[in-house]
């Protein structure tokens, strides 16, 4: 039997995953991402999770061929390592990966991707169909996309490709990203902004009566959703959102023309109805090309950890023609 092991690399959670050869997951990991004090122990949580997992399917590290991995960036591909995360703390700095794992399980065979790619090269193996041009699309506490053209998944040369949040939906800018440049995707969308575009909006309109609790500092993007269909400034906002969601999803087709776009994250994963239905709705009214199949991922919160899996089955492409030996 030959093994493969996957690597998610968030900023709260490592979890890895050891499947067999046809990417049946036969064993998981997970523990609580280290905030410190550098990226060393960073790197010795993900080796933890690869042994840990090792150790639930009865085998050891050095039995595993290959191994992917999905991980929050910004990449730096060359030296297969996280370079000061955003979402963690200053002292992390650099975060050693695809050499210490290749050191662990005797193999050089080591894919690095940002977790969006990671997210495409899941969602296309694991897919009934596995389409040479799709897109996978995370809404959560940030928005990216990992992309597949022609069945090549783009990377980018420093594999930051896929920033898609980072795209001007609002030439007025009349949000700040959290990065700090104006009308971003991301700062009207994402589900650490959305409370504050709530905010936003509520300031604009001075008649606005909402049973929200506005300037709680608790106050959330799940609270808006939750009150769709009770409170009417929910359901304005959450109409506000679908706009810019929809605008988003639509630059991203016309950019790359995909037969599918597979939405996840937790904003989308938790709400689907009121965020990958308005999308899929309404999508058509921006398009020039074809339009596409508009859906939630198939697989969830794992879509991350499985495509690390399928990474490296496929020789980091998700392309199912190309099983490892």
């Amino acid at each position: 039997m030959a093994y493969y092991a996957g690597v998610d690399l968030g900023a709260t959670h490592v979890r890895a995953a050891v499947a067999d050869e046809g990417g049946d997951v036969v064993s998981t990991y997970e523990r609580g991402t280290p905030q410190g004090p550098t990226g060393i122990a960073v790197t010795e949580a993900v080796l933890e999770c690869i042994r840990g997992a090792c150790a639930n399917a009865d085998i050891d590290p050095g039995e595993v061929r290959a191994a992917g991995i999905g991980s929050i960036g910004p990449l730096d591909l060359a030296e297969g390592a996280v370079e000061n995360p955003a979402n963690l703390p200053d002292t992390i700095g650099r975060i050693p990966l695809t050499g210490p794992v290749g050191k662990l399980i005797h193999s050089e065979r080591v894919t690095l991707h940002n977790d969006t790619n990671a997210g495409a090269i899941g969602q296309r193996f694991y897919s009934d169909r596995n389409p040479d041009d799709m897109v996978y699309i995370t809404i959560s506490s940030g928005i990216g996309a990992g992309v597949s053209v022609d069945g090549n998944v783009l990377t980018g040369w420093d594999g930051n490709a896929g920033e898609v949040g980072h795209m001007i939906v609002d030439p007025h800018g009349r949000r700040t990203c959290g990065c700090g440049k104006e009308g971003h995707w991301e700062a009207y969308c994402s589900g650490n902004n959305i409370p504050e575009y709530a905010r936003m909006l509520a300031e604009e309109d001075e008649t606005v009566e909402t049973s929200l609790a506005l300037e709680d500092p608790d106050f959330s993007a799940r609270d808006v959703f939750e009150n769709a269909g009770i409170d009417p400034f929910a359901d304005h906002v959450i109409e506000q959102v679908a706009h810019w969601n929809t605008v988003g999803v639509a630059n991203v087709v016309q950019a790359y023309a995909p037969l599918v776009v597979y939405l996840g994250g937790a904003v989308a994963l938790n709400n689907e109805e009121l965020v990958v239905d308005p999308i899929r709705e309404r999508i058509g009214n921006h398009l020039l090309n074809n339009q596409p199949d508009v859906q939630l991922t198939t697989l969830g919160d794992e879509v991350v950890l499985k495509g690390a899996v399928a990474s490296a089955l496929t020789d980091g492409t998700g392309d199912e023609t190309r099983l490892a030996d």
